[in-house]
């Protein structure tokens, strides 16, 4: 079935790493439970992948299960529709999990490339794995059929664009809605593997230093000119690994998502929010340029820690605050800000080719409620602002509900509200910001604007 396209990242090279012999049907059978919390239960896939992962001892199979979560996820919409055309009546509630392994074993033969025969052979044993071996002969049935009518079924998925791309109908409406010229391309991108990017903590380090350390290390990895403080890694890997980690020299972020430090434009000393700041990246970001008296902001006590951890290991240190950035009276010591970053919560569309598990649960529903909840942020925050300073509006959205819109009904309402035109390097125009598409210069999805108080 020719759909999915093999991406040259992690999940391709798991499948060349892994050897000939079909991975476990202990492990499989892990991957499909794992795999059907994700798609029935709401589960992240982040979330699910580290509840598993600690069952899995050996890390070449910890490397095959995140291949095939991030895979089977990225594909779902495609591959549990070929299941419904195999089968002649759907399976009953009781067997989601052997739903989830046979969507599981259809993303790693088409996506991921490993042998037919190692799949299947291990899939029917994953089956009784799962405690239901009255299943293991119609999911041997099934695979085989796949197998056998790959051609077919790719021409019957391909003409519909839901199961083409792999993409619900209401978010292919939107962004053909939002970027009709370009909609091809933002699916498209969404569905290969990104690469995984560093941000250098120029506090400790210099970049060309790390470049050396992890090419000596032999890590293959270079240093984007568009992004002073950028690493891109060649191969993905576990970070916690590579030299400089426990040094705190660097950090993972996404270049699109470093670009919002510059925007801000800190100055020394100066008092700057961080309002919606877990888990730290954009705060860390900042207080690596410059030496400022910094309050890192989040509604949720849980996702604090986390903040603080982040900041410690990079040696930094931050005022951080448990409150809800759209109620300051909660929270406000009265003392304006000169600074503000808004990175607010959104409906992540612009990342799903990091968080594939998207694309199965955000609803056309939840919009609306974010954008209110974005309106309501900046109007609180707007207040907190001295006279002459800047608020940087940022999301990982593409949806132009998130975005244009409300900073057009932030501006209608305030007039002492200024947006300066930002560069085109930033990406599209939209509106007041700019926008950079899913894969542009190989960074996320992500929205910028700034606004400046008169």
């Amino acid at each position: 079935m020719s759909g999915p396209a093999r991406p040259p990242g992690r999940a391709r090279r798991a499948a060349q790493e892994t050897p000939a012999q079909a991975p476990g049907a202990q492990l499989r059978a892990d991957a499909a439970r794992a795999l059907a919390r994700i798609a029935f239960d709401g589960v992240s896939l982040r979330t699910a992948l580290a509840d598993a992962n600690p069952r899995i001892a050996d890390a070449r199979d910890r490397a095959l299960l995140a291949a095939s979560l991030f895979a089977a996820s990225r594909w779902w919409l495609r591959h549990d529709a070929a299941l419904g055309l195999l089968l002649d009546k759907p399976l009953p509630p009781r067997a989601r999990d052997v739903r989830a392994l046979l969507v599981l074993a259809f993303a790693q033969i088409e996506a991921l490339g490993l042998p037919d025969y190692a799949v299947v052979g291990s899939a029917v044993e994953a089956v009784r794995a799962l405690g239901q071996p009255q299943y293991a002969g119609l999911a041997n049935a099934l695979l085989r059929r796949f197998l056998r009518e790959r051609t077919e079924l790719a021409a019957r998925l391909d003409a519909d664009p839901v199961t083409r791309h792999a993409h619900p109908r209401w978010l292919i409406d939107a962004i053909e809605r939002d970027w009709p010229a370009h909609a091809d391309a933002i699916l498209a991108a969404n569905n290969i593997e990104a690469a995984l990017v560093l941000r250098v903590n120029r506090r400790r380090a210099v970049r060309a230093d790390l470049l050396a350390a992890f090419g000596a290390a032999g890590v293959a990895a270079t240093g984007p000119d568009r992004l002073p403080d950028a690493i891109v890694l060649e191969r993905s890997t576990d970070v916690t690994r590579l030299p400089g980690y426990a040094e705190g020299l660097f950090s993972v972020q996404d270049g699109a998502a470093q670009r919002v430090a510059a925007l801000l434009d800190a100055r020394p000393g100066q008092r700057v929010l961080d309002a919606c700041a877990a888990p730290g990246g954009k705060a860390a970001h900042l207080l690596e340029r410059d030496a400022l008296e910094l309050v890192a902001l989040d509604r949720d006590p849980a996702r604090l820690p986390r903040v603080r951890e982040n900041l410690a290991r990079l040696g930094l240190d931050a005022n951080v605050v448990a409150g809800d950035a759209a109620a300051p009276a909660d929270w406000w010591d009265g003392r304006p800000f000169a600074r503000i970053l808004v990175d607010a919560p959104c409906s992540a569309s612009g990342i799903i080719r990091r968080q594939p598990d998207i694309k199965l649960h955000r609803r056309a529903a939840d919009i609306a409620p974010l954008a209110a909840a974005q309106d309501a942020i900046l109007a609180a925050l707007w207040p907190l602002l001295e006279r002459g300073g800047r608020l940087v509006y940022a999301t990982c959205s593409l949806l132009r509900a998130e975005n244009e819109a409300v900073l057009a009904r932030f501006l209608a309402a305030h007039d002492d509200a200024h947006a300066p035109e930002l560069p085109p390097e930033l990406g599209h125009a939209a509106g007041v910001g700019r926008q950079n598409l899913p894969g542009e210069g190989g960074m996320d999805g992500f929205y910028y604007a700034v606004l400046e108080k008169r």
